[in-house]
């Protein structure tokens, strides 16, 4: 298949976002998204306009809205913020706003529950691990829920020294419920299931790796392969998978650490195009529900942007 690559420019939605993430799209046109950096859900009004709809403290990071309104928020503990070298510390790389050490005020790792009204509450710290351990959540990435009302969970794993902690794929419910369904996973990031349900897409930040694990129930894996390998690019040729979401027609769209932008894949795994941004950190992406537009979230500079007509720049439109 021909492989082939979109010039789109991306129309800035909000810009002075504190370095925003998983972006959720409603009908009315507003996109509803975490700023890690400020401990903070925003929802972005179509006109570019703000309102802070709950205070988190730490680090939110990956939030899934359920069928009661509520949501669910992947707390990952907060950073220290501020301009340091990336992706490395070597000759050739950049300089880009991202975490840059251990928060001052750390935040337990947790899930955490908002209601409608704002209000925040913990709703898990632990999980039950395949061994049938309870450890504690180590750094939870991202989110997405079936629709039964349970969720999908990546436990993002964090470095001390020079140990990286293996982390995995949980399934959780609101009752507080949460346990272990894949490990070892290596820095597990953005997870999506596909409009049917039966395959969830699993993107690994270090490997670049899409994995496909199809359930045979919610919270049970039948069977996996992988799916896709995002491209290398950015200032040292590395980069990284991040985010993801499912197009209705099958199409998988991986935010793409390092060229920046999305990698968008056919469903049989197949790289079919990519739509460009000028933020190496890409950390995110949803549709709009008609499935028209393309929102991404730009970290590092701060940028919420839509995509129209992302198809055509792909070619599958």
């Amino acid at each position: 298949m021909e492989f082939s690559t979109g010039q789109p420019v991306p129309h800035v939605v909000a810009d002075g976002l504190a370095f925003p993430e998983s972006p959720i799209a409603a009908a009315d046109g507003s996109v509803l998204c975490s700023e890690i950096a400020a401990g903070r859900i925003t929802r972005v009004r179509r006109d570019g306009a703000r309102e802070t709809v709950a205070v988190t403290g730490g680090g939110p990071n990956g939030v899934a809205e359920l069928a009661d309104g509520r949501m669910v928020v992947c707390q990952n503990g907060g950073s220290r913020f501020g301009v340091g070298p990336w992706p490395y510390d070597l000759p050739g790389c950049t300089r880009l706003f991202r975490p840059v050490g251990a928060p001052d005020e750390p935040v337990t790792p947790q899930l955490q529950i908002v209601d409608p009204d704002g209000s925040v509450h913990t709703l898990a710290t632990h999980f039950t691990a395949k061994t049938g351990e309870r450890l504690p959540l180590v750094r939870p990435s991202d989110i997405c829920v079936d629709t039964v009302g349970g969720f999908y969970v990546t436990d993002g794993g964090t470095m001390h020294g020079r140990t990286r902690e293996m982390t995995g794929l949980l399934y959780g419910t609101v009752d507080g419920d949460l346990r272990e369904i894949v490990f070892p996973l290596e820095m597990p990031n953005g997870v999506a299931l596909a409009p049917d349900g039966a395959t969830l897409y699993l993107a690994e930040t270090r490997t670049r790796r899409v994995w496909a694990f199809g359930l045979e129930a919610p919270g049970v894996v039948g069977r996996a392969h992988g799916f896709a390998t995002v491209p290398a690019g950015g200032p040292l040729g590395v980069g990284g998978a991040d985010g993801v979401c499912v197009a209705d027609d099958g199409h998988v769209l991986v935010a793409t650490l390092g060229t920046g932008g999305v990698t968008v894949f056919s469903p049989d795994g197949l790289i079919v195009g990519a739509i460009g941004a000028d933020d190496p950190m890409t950390t995110n992406l949803t549709l709009s529900p008609d499935q028209e537009r393309l929102y991404l979230t730009l970290a590092s500079t701060g940028r919420l942007v839509v995509v129209d007509g992302w198809r055509s720049m792909v070619g599958i439109g």
